[in-house]
């Protein structure tokens, strides 16, 4: 259902407050660019310390400023399912296309537990829902098997998987219909998840690099390895720089160094350190982007 490059947004601040303007020309930006999708309120949008009332307002100013153009895979995820499932009735009733929601955090439920979680979103919302496994900020691994007795749910049409794991990730794809989507997590390992079976990439470095994350994956898909891999080999350092820090900190000081948003970020993160900052401008300065 959905595939490509799906542009995991920032969300920029001014002044303390979401700032609507900028959502709406970073989104015009990424639609120029050729991207296949749009992904707010995710860990790369600072989900965690938006305020129910701003997670809802920018999904909705996401899905106006699309426009339809693009699917919006709204961002929803809690480690509450009731809240979770409060979320994503409001994405839908939004417009938005989707719904990717992170496997629940600091709980540390187990495979039973995230079965039964998904299993009550998609019965109370009957909406598309994009799995996330992301072990480093949960706590917990979505297991291969795990993966695959979700996707026998109705609603569930995908993973983004982030676990670092190829061979993980090769089982899920082994063991999980063709038409459920797996989705890289982790912007350097497109290139060997798409390899592998994988369907596209819900992407960090798309904020600041759209166009070439669209060509890598579209020169695979098109057959053109030589193509794809120089285009990922070109990217590795951009990559690097832009997680070289707690995401979203470097991808903003980047959108910044464009003159695309503020850096303005909350806390508990800051903006970058100076000294990875001057190495984020010359990376930057380097492919292209300055």
């Amino acid at each position: 259902m959905f595939e490509g490059v799906l542009t995991a947004l920032i969300t920029p601040f001014r002044d303390g407050a979401v700032d609507e303007r900028a959502i709406h020309e970073l989104v015009e930006r990424q639609i120029t660019a050729g991207v296949d999708g749009l992904v707010p309120c995710g860990s790369t949008g600072e989900s965690a310390t938006l305020s129910h009332p701003e997670h809802r307002r920018v999904v909705e100013v996401v899905v106006a400023a699309a426009r339809g153009r693009v699917p919006v895979i709204a961002g929803t995820g809690s480690n509450s399912t009731s809240e979770a499932v409060e979320l994503t009735r409001h994405a839908k009733e939004a417009g938005a296309d989707g719904a990717l929601l992170i496997s629940p955090y600091y709980n540390k439920p187990t495979q039973d537990g995230i079965v039964a979680h998904y299993a009550e979103i998609a019965q109370r919302t009957a909406f598309p829902l994009i799995a996330y496994n992301i072990p480093a900020r949960t706590a917990s691994n979505i297991e291969p098997a795990t993966m695959a007795r979700l996707a026998e749910l109705q609603q569930m049409v995908g993973v983004k998987e982030a676990c670092g794991d190829l061979h993980q990730i090769s089982e899920v794809i082994a063991r999980c219909p063709d038409d459920f989507c797996v989705l890289s997590g982790d912007d350097a390992l497109t290139l060997p998840i798409l390899a592998v079976g994988g369907d596209g990439v819900i992407c960090t470095t798309s904020n600041v690099a759209p166009s070439q994350m669209v060509e890598l994956v579209r020169a695979f898909r098109a057959g053109d390895l030589a193509r794809a891999r120089a285009v990922h080999q070109k990217l590795l350092p951009l990559f690097d720089v832009l997680f070289c820090e707690t995401n979203p900190i470097p991808v903003k000081a980047a959108v910044a160094l464009r003159g695309l948003a503020s850096d303005e970020i909350r806390l508990p993160l800051t903006r970058l350190s100076e000294p990875k900052r001057e190495r984020l401008q010359l990376v930057m300065k380097e492919f292209g982007l300055l």
